[in-house]
């Protein structure tokens, strides 16, 4: 019966790297994954929520596309004005849509 290997064996043997090695790199490269949770956001975690960079961001926020508050110094940006910047986008969308089919 052959001997079935655990996925990140096979591949560092494929690789022809230790495992112990490849584990390393795959938990250096393996960022933080974001608190879907949060009730507010730094201006970074919008950006990246809605897939944009920063500076487009910091674009939105300034002409009010997106409301953000200040919490002390901080600048936030909360869940729910990301939402509500999305469906206006879908609203303003809509009806160019229309004409196009």
């Amino acid at each position: 019966m052959p001997t079935i290997l655990p996925p990140l064996t096979r591949i560092a043997d494929a690789l022809g790297v230790p495992e112990q090695r490849l584990r390393t790199l795959v938990l250096e490269h393996t960022g933080p994954t974001p608190d879907a949770t949060l009730a507010a956001l730094t201006v970074e975690e919008a950006a990246r929520r809605l897939g944009v960079g920063r500076t487009t961001m910091y674009a939105l926020i300034a002409s009010g596309e997106v409301g953000s508050v200040l919490i002390g110094r901080l600048r936030r940006v909360p869940a729910e004005a990301l939402a509500d910047y999305l469906a206006s986008r879908c609203r303003a969308a809509a009806p160019t849509t229309a004409h196009a089919a």
